[in-house]
């Protein structure tokens, strides 16, 4: 799907095609092994379903939102998750997360924003006891020192891990949040 009507409609770019699996599946489910069993996520800009979608085709037992505001993008959700059988525990909602009202175990973000826009965006919708899991590249480090003042307006800490979905494809840098102690 993503390799034919993604890059159709812009979701990925045309020269992703061949790095699809390592760099976008693999990608997105290294953060698996860091979601608790039977959590309710809520993918944050889903886009092109990545997190969200890997993480419940590999995790039949989480409940997973993609939370996507443009139309082109929750469409193509929405066929994604009616041909993979993905409901009723993955529901697609349109809309922006600032103005979304639920409340969720576990929020993940894939190349939506830095992390001082991000945070305020995602604090709101994990529960007192969730987590943030931002996946980032080389620059984690950086937006976090970056993200200080929204850090400590939501009362979040800020972790940064390295993690593989496979011992044979590069790290995938996430950014975990979580309630200061």
């Amino acid at each position: 799907m993503l390799a034919s009507r993604g890059i159709d409609r812009g979701l990925i770019g045309p020269r992703e095609a061949d790095r699809l699996w390592d760099r976008h599946v693999l990608n997105s489910v290294a953060l698996a092994d860091l979601i608790p069993r039977d959590a309710r996520v809520v993918d944050v800009g889903s886009g092109a379903g990545l997190p969200g979608i890997p993480l419940a085709i590999l995790r039949p037992d989480l409940d997973v939102t993609l939370l996507e505001p443009l139309l082109r993008r929750s469409r193509f959700l929405d066929e994604a998750v009616a041909e993979l059988h993905l409901s009723p525990r993955v529901d697609v909602i349109r809309g922006r997360a600032e103005e979304y009202r639920g409340r969720f175990d576990v929020v993940t973000a894939r190349a939506v924003a830095p992390l001082a826009r991000l945070i305020p965006w995602c604090a709101p919708l994990r529960e007192a006891a969730g987590t943030i899991l931002a996946l980032k590249g080389t620059s984690a480090a950086e937006e976090v020192r970056a993200a200080a003042t929204e850090l400590r307006a939501a009362r979040l800490t800020a972790e940064i891990l390295d993690v593989r979905a496979s011992p044979s494809v590069e790290p995938t840098t996430i950014v975990r949040l979580t309630s200061a102690r």
